[in-house]
């Protein structure tokens, strides 16, 4: 048997689509695809993962006169991690460059969106606008909504582009020759334009909340105060979308060279703080509909999400050293 068939042969033995396989392999399945069909061959790291997933040794693989399965050999397992090469390397820099850019537009989408609901409510109840309550209520909910909607449309699509890299971010792997140069080469050229993106984004958060100042100097007046509510959210978007633009592609280069977040004990300690983090905004969710339908106070629960990011701060210090305190 050729390569072709007997990588078929042991996929159908094992019960797993070409999908299934090209996720274990981090391949795309129309690699697999030809691969099977003799119409392209994978490289030598690819020939290893495969002989490893199935157990076999390369020789099985590779020599058309062997077709007898070879127990994989004890040499052949000598490290588990993973090796990233240098093509994988910079295509998971350009794709987490462009994941960026799509994240931010849906955090800034989320963080507006409650805006027409805040403005709209206002209005109507200072009789600025001649319609009813809920009329009003009904419009900023919809626009609310939508934003929301399309936020998570944005992660969803940004999240399967970058998929084939999770792993990434929660194993240990090691760098093919050269990659570590030029991972450490782009990241210095790149220090000032990340530094001087985290230095607008962090000032604008801090100034947003001028308006509510100047409202404040103006005046006691109840629609002029909700917008200038109205402009800290705005401003406040345009920071951390600035933030997260500049810190994304940074932390792509960091996760390659495993240093601060991406260490092997920091990895450990975040895959348990994304359970924590599950948990605890699925409870804020469904306080804050609970309590919105409960009360029919859309307009002010709202605070609920902003109060629940403040806190979620003290619930991550509180669980890392419950965390660090279990593991010693």
């Amino acid at each position: 048997m050729i390569f072709a068939e007997k990588i078929t042969l042991l996929r159908k033995k094992n019960g797993w689509s070409q999908e299934e396989l090209a996720n274990q392999i981090h391949v795309s399945r129309q690699s697999v695809s030809k691969w099977e069909s003799a119409q392209a061959v994978p490289d030598l790291e690819k020939i290893l993962l495969l002989s490893q997933i199935y157990g076999v040794s390369t020789d099985y693989l590779l020599k058309d006169s062997i077709n007898e399965e070879e127990p994989i050999p004890a040499q052949e397992d000598a490290t588990s991690n993973r090796t990233i090469s240098m093509e994988e390397a910079n295509d998971y820099l350009a794709v987490k460059a462009k994941a960026a850019h799509s994240i931010a537009l849906g955090v800034m989408l989320c963080i507006i969106s409650p805006i027409c609901l805040i403005l709209l409510s206002a209005l109507q109840e200072a009789q600025v606008l001649k319609i009813s309550e809920n009329m009003a209520a009904g419009i900023g909910l919809c626009v609310l909504i939508l934003l929301v909607a399309c936020a998570v449309a944005v992660f969803i699509l940004t999240g399967e582009k970058t998929k084939q890299y999770d792993w990434l971010e929660k194993e240990d792997f090691e760098t093919a020759y050269g990659v570590d140069g030029m991972v450490r080469e782009r990241k210095k050229s790149s220090s000032d334009s990340h530094t001087y993106g985290m230095i607008a984004g962090i000032i604008l958060c801090i100034l947003s909340v001028l308006p509510i100042f100047a409202a404040l100097l103006l005046g006691e007046n109840e629609v002029l105060m909700i917008c200038a509510v109205c402009m800290l959210l705005a401003i406040v978007s345009i920071g951390v979308m600035i933030i997260i633009r500049s810190d994304m592609s940074w932390a792509a280069m960091k996760c390659l060279l495993q240093e601060e977040d991406y260490t092997a004990a920091e990895k450990k300690k975040n895959a348990h703080l994304d359970k924590v983090a599950s948990a605890y905004w699925c409870v804020i969710v469904a306080g804050y509909l609970a309590y919105s339908f409960l009360t029919n106070d859309w307009k002010r629960s709202w605070i609920i999400f902003a109060v629940g990011g403040v806190f979620y701060g003290a619930v991550a210090a509180i669980d890392q050293a419950f965390f660090h305190h279990g593991e010693k």
